[in-house]
This record gives structure tokens, C-alpha cells and sequence, in this order.
């Protein structure tokens, strides 16, 4: 304990070795899923699903490791959804890349997640960024994590009006787990559901055994919430006992290593392309980071006002917020190395913040369960959706405490925020929020003659933004 107590300074940061166990497993419950998740989409290219298997879990186990030895905060990271889906449909199925070469691509973003990291350019983009547009991407990040909830609890259902330019196309696998493509300007509207299904209604007594506990102020509250909910789901037949998994650690040689250079820029006239699909990658990886550390961090003090100075006014790596950027940006490229999309800081890490972690034993705690998960994957597919998804909910609703320091009655300052966070839960990308935030900031700005204001970075970063929109609807990406 003494051990613990001296490498993460526990009592400093006001936590203790319980609370940061039960903060590490509450994070490995809610993201576990993607263990199963990433080789199903990653899959979808042709890689073998057992090496995108291992290599998902090695991505984490590493990635978040870093971050909780070097960094010192309860951030986990494993391979990211959205980055996953935008590997496969667009990069290989859409630009017809094979997904070697796609690897690549992930790997040189990494690269220049270090870079930019090193000399410093993410800690200016995070310097130049408003209060105001930090306050919507905390609250917007809240809302993101539980629309999040929302859809895993089976809350919601999407009816389709395809249209004769626009069908549905269903595309992918076998249900339940058949992924499906909506054309554009295909008519989806979510509404509630009538709670007929047994996953729906174990989420709903989960969320509100959940509600009840934080009300009550009982410590452990979401994990316990978990657990309950896991339970109680064995004789509803949504919690299934008999999961398995048919791969081994041997299966990482399907994927390691495989990355292709010199396919990716053997034609010359491709570059432009290729350039533009690492930029489209780096924008988002990046911006999911700095957003999910925005948002989380600096409301829950991992982040304070004396690591903040530092960050900015220190030199190296110093601060644990340079030194957790750092983490995420080496985990992309490891990532690629063990064959899987780009590994980034998880949006679900709020969840065991929530919980109460405070350090990087949270990490080290939720990386040995991933560890765990090489030999016992059972053990983490027995956890359904519907017992984690309320968690997402309740910590969703912590985190928007931050629109209350929003100064919504002034539409200058109202309208970039709305944007941001509304843009981030609809379009399900954290970095599409920021962008629209960032985009719509600098219009007000300039509109009402205070454009000096506005830091440079902002200019840059805007300019990548609507650049990156503007080429990607010329190539369809």
C-alpha cells in the first residue's frame, strides 16, 4: 500500500486504493465492449479477427498503462469507435485501400500526434481555445456520453423513410450484429421504444437502481449499479454466461507488423488523397482527446489550476496534462503496430471518474483487466450493454453541470456553444462538435469587428476544419 500510496500520491489527490479499484473497474465495464466491437468492424476489411482481437487488447492494455504510470490520470484507451468505422467504410471499403495500407495511414498520424505533442502545438491549441467553447465541450461531452447510454440501453429506435435517390443499405454481417450504411438523405428518426424488449427493460431498472444509489450518496454507487444490473439480468436471458471467444494470444501475428508504405504512396497522382485521409484522421483523433480531457478533466480537478499553470508555463513535460497528450499520442502508433485503428483516450474514462478516480491507479487497475481478458474474455462479454449503459447515463448528467456557467442569455457566446454541443451529440463525433464550435466562434468574431481577439490557433484550426470538410465532400470520403 505504502508503494501505491508513493508512486500515485494518492492522499494528495484526496482518494484511496478502494476507490480507485472501483474506479478502474467501473471504466473496464463500460468500455469493454469494444473488445468485441472493433475485430467485428475491423473485420469487415479482411483483417483476421482474432489478430484485431489480441491487437485490440495489447492497443489498450499498453495505451492505457501509459497513461496511468507515466501521466498519472484515470484515463483508459483502447481503440475508438467512430476511427474504427471511419477505417473500414471509407478508407478501405470507400477508397478501396487495402487495410495494410490503412494501417500505415494510422501509424503516420500517430506520428504526427507525437510531433505535435513534443513541440508543443496541442498545448497551444488547447491554450486558445475560449472558457466558453470549454464550458460547451464539457456540458456537450455529457450529453454525448448519454445519448451514448441512451442507445446502448436500447432506449431508442430509428424508422427509416429511404428515399428512390437515397436507400438504406444494409451492409455487413449477420444480425444482431449486422452493421447498416444510411444513404444520404435517407429519413431517420429516432423515438422512444415501448420497453418491450427484456435489454430495454434491464437498463431501465439498472438506471434507476443506479439513480436511487447516487441519491443516497452510497460510495461505489455506479459500479455496484453494474453488477446489479449484470445480476439481475441472468434470469431475464439479456446477461448471457455461456460467451466465449475462439481466439488466442498466437493470433497476433495475423496483424502485427503488416503495415504496407509503400502501397500507400506507390502512385503518385493517390497522394493528394492519402494526405488528406491521414489529415481527416489526425483532426479527429486529436480533437477527441483534447475534447474528452477538456471535459472531464478540468471539472473533476484532475486537471487543476496548478497542473494548468504548468502546462502552460513550463517547459517539457511537466504537467500531467503534457504528459497524458503524450500518452494518447504514442498509443495511435502502437496501436497500428499490433494491427488496429487508432487507439485514443476513451470518452468512457468518465465513468470511472465518476466513481471517484483521481489518479492512474484507475488505469492500471482497468489495463489489468484487459490483461485479464487474454486468458477470461468470457468474463468481460458477460456484461450486457444494458448494465453499463446506465452508468453513461448518470455520469452524462454530472457532466453538464458545465452549461450552467454558459452565459446563455448572450447569443454571441450562446451560439457557438449551442453548436458545439448539440453538433457533438447528433453527429456522435466529438471532434465535429469542437469543429462546429471552433467554426461558428470565430464567424461571431469577425462579424462583430473583434476578430484580434480571436487567438491565431483558432484561425489555423478553423481553416483545417472547413478545409478538411470542403475536400472530403469533393472526394466523397
Amino acid at each position: 500500500m505504502n508503494f501505491l500510496e508513493k508512486k500515485f500520491q494518492l492522499s494528495q489527490h484526496g482518494t484511496n486504493v478502494k476507490t480507485e479499484i472501483v474506479a478502474g473497474l467501473t471504466t473496464f465495464f463500460t468500455m469493454a465492449y469494444i473488445i468485441f466491437l472493433n475485430p467485428s468492424i475491423l473485420g469487415q476489411t479482411g483483417m483476421p479477427m482474432g489478430g484485431v482481437y489480441v491487437a485490440t487488447i495489447l492497443a489498450a492494455i499498453i495505451g492505457t498503462l501509459i497513461m496511468g504510470l507515466v501521466a498519472n490520470v484515470p484515463y483508459a484507451q483502447a481503440p475508438g469507435m467512430g476511427l474504427n468505422a471511419f477505417f473500414t467504410f471509407t478508407v478501405v471499403i470507400g477508397l478501396g485501400y487495402s487495410w495494410q495500407q490503412a494501417l500505415a495511414m494510422v501509424f503516420i498520424c500517430g506520428i504526427i500526434n507525437i510531433v505535435i505533442t513534443v513541440t508543443q502545438v496541442r498545448k497551444m491549441i488547447i491554450k486558445a481555445i475560449p472558457e466558453s467553447l470549454q464550458l460547451a465541450i464539457g456540458g456537450g461531452i455529457g450529453l454525448f456520453i448519454a445519448y451514448i447510454g441512451f442507445k446502448n440501453a436500447g432506449f431508442l429506435k430509428f424508422t427509416t423513410e429511404g428515399k428512390a435517390n437515397a436507400p438504406l443499405l444494409s451492409m455487413f454481417g449477420t444480425e444482431p450484429d449486422a452493421i447498416t450504411i444510411v444513404a444520404d438523405g435517407a429519413n431517420v428518426v429516432p423515438a422512444f421504444v415501448n420497453f418491450a424488449a427484456p435489454a430495454a427493460q434491464l437498463a431501465l431498472i439498472g438506471l434507476v437502481i443506479t439513480a436511487v444509489l447516487m441519491i443516497l450518496k452510497v460510495k461505489g454507487s455506479i459500479l455496484i449499479g453494474i453488477i446489479a444490473t449484470t445480476l439481475i439480468g441472468i434470469p431475464m436471458g439479456v446477461t448471457d454466461i455461456s460467451t466465449s471467444t475462439p481466439y488466442s494470444v498466437t493470433d497476433i501475428s495475423q496483424t502485427a507488423f503488416q503495415l504496407d508504405f509503400s502501397g500507400l504512396f506507390a502512385d503518385p497522382k493517390l497522394i493528394p488523397i492519402v494526405l488528406v485521409t491521414i489529415l481527416s484522421f489526425t483532426l479527429s483523433d486529436t480533437f477527441d482527446t483534447i475534447g474528452t480531457f477538456i471535459g472531464t478533466g478540468r471539472k473533476s480537478g484532475i486537471f487543476d489550476d496548478r497542473d494548468e499553470a504548468e502546462l502552460f508555463s513550463g517547459k517539457g513535460f511537466k504537467s500531467k496534462m503534457d504528459k497524458a497528450l503524450f500518452a494518447d499520442a504514442t498509443a495511435t502508433s502502437i496501436g497500428a503496430l499490433l494491427g488496429t485503428s487508432n487507439t485514443t483516450t476513451y470518452v468512457e474514462s468518465a465513468a470511472g471518474i465518476g466513481a471517484g478516480g483521481k489518479t492512474g491507479l484507475t488505469s492500471v487497475v482497468t489495463a489489468v483487466l484487459f490483461a485479464a481478458c487474454l486468458l477470461f474474455a468470457p468474463v468481460a462479454g458477460i456484461v450486457p450493454a444494458a448494465a453499463t449503459a446506465p452508468a453513461l447515463i448518470i455520469v452524462g448528467i454530472l457532466m453538464m453541470s458545465s452549461f450552467a456557467k454558459i452565459r446563455w442569455d448572450d447569443f454571441d457566446e450562446a451560439l457557438s456553444a449551442f453548436f458545439t454541443a448539440v453538433v457533438m451529440t447528433y453527429a456522435y463525433s466529438i471532434s465535429s462538435g469542437i469543429s462546429a464550435g471552433f467554426i461558428f466562434y470565430v464567424i461571431v468574431k469577425i462579424c462583430k469587428g473583434k476578430a484580434k481577439e480571436v487567438h491565431p490557433i483558432m484561425y489555423i484550426v478553423t481553416s483545417l476544419f472547413i478545409i478538411n470538410y470542403i475536400v472530403a465532400a469533393v472526394m466523397k470520403l
